[in-house]
């Protein structure tokens, strides 16, 4: 069962560990997302190139993918590293940026999915849904759909991957296909900021190496997203405030902010 305490014992958990987190993502995010690893407690590392990722992957604690800035020699870079955490059974975070918005890229996240078989895929709305149908289009790399609206097909996706599935939205929802817990802390500002969602599939991949539970890990993250968010947003003045508050909510955050503004 998911509840505050949770939340925090297992943040907790993550600072003690300090794991090692491999990203390959993208080039708009590589800063913030490094900063908040950094900010909750893990150790991260940016890595793309194909000739380091059989080695690189072998000794990270998880592996989050991120198609945000695509091209070929990371795709290839992506399944290199993919394959051997597969082997090796560390976590596997996919973020599929903008599926549904080209071909490419819709196609780049089933290959992924085919061949290194993520434990949890974390997207928006649109995204997630456009990984289960081809009708569904994405606004560039933001959502057109609710989460809401998103669900069904992401328990839909959750069992035709065996991967836990996280959409984020103002009610982020995760699933294993039967179960779903649902996070009901809408931050207005948080979807100004880019990178956000990125910086949510960064920590789901530290509390994924953490916690052996999937679906439990993956919640855990949104539910730090969210309560960074509220301790955040008193004090942001804008989205660039925010998002300099932001880091400093993940460093700062303890036992007693989860308790106050987590709305499982």
């Amino acid at each position: 069962m998911i509840t505050a305490q949770t939340v925090s014992d297992n943040l907790e958990k993550l600072r003690e560990q300090s794991p090692l987190v491999h990203n390959i993502t993208n080039y708009v995010v590589m800063n913030s997302t490094a900063n908040a690893l950094l900010s909750i407690g893990a150790s991260p590392v940016m890595a793309h190139a194909p000739q380091e990722m059989e080695a690189m992957a072998g000794i990270a604690s998880a592996l989050v993918i991120n198609i945000g800035t695509l091209s070929e020699e990371w795709v290839e870079g992506m399944l290199i590293a993919g394959k051997k955490a597969s082997e090796r059974g560390i976590p596997i975070v996919l973020d599929p940026v903008g599926a549904g918005a080209t071909p490419f890229r819709t196609k780049t996240c089933h290959t992924i999915i085919k061949h290194c078989k993520p434990t949890i895929i974390r997207g928006n709305a649109s995204e997630i849904m456009a990984l289960i149908s081809s009708e569904v289009k994405t606004k560039g790399v933001d959502s057109t759909q609710s989460s809401e609206e998103a669900l069904e097909m992401a328990k839909t996706l959750s069992q035709e991957t065996g991967a836990v599935v996280s959409i984020s939205g103002p009610t982020d929802f995760i699933t294993d296909g039967e179960k779903v817990i649902s996070i009901k802390n809408h931050i207005p500002l948080m979807p100004k900021v880019t990178g956000m969602g990125c910086t949510a599939t960064t920590i789901t991949g530290a509390m994924a190496a953490v916690c052996e539970n999937q679906l439990e890990a993956a919640a855990y993250a949104m539910s730090i997203m969210a309560v960074a968010g509220e301790m955040v947003t008193p004090k942001a003045q804008g989205p660039g405030s925010f998002q300099m508050h932001f880091l400093d909510a993940l460093n700062n955050m303890k036992s007693k902010d989860i308790s106050k503004y987590l709305k499982l």
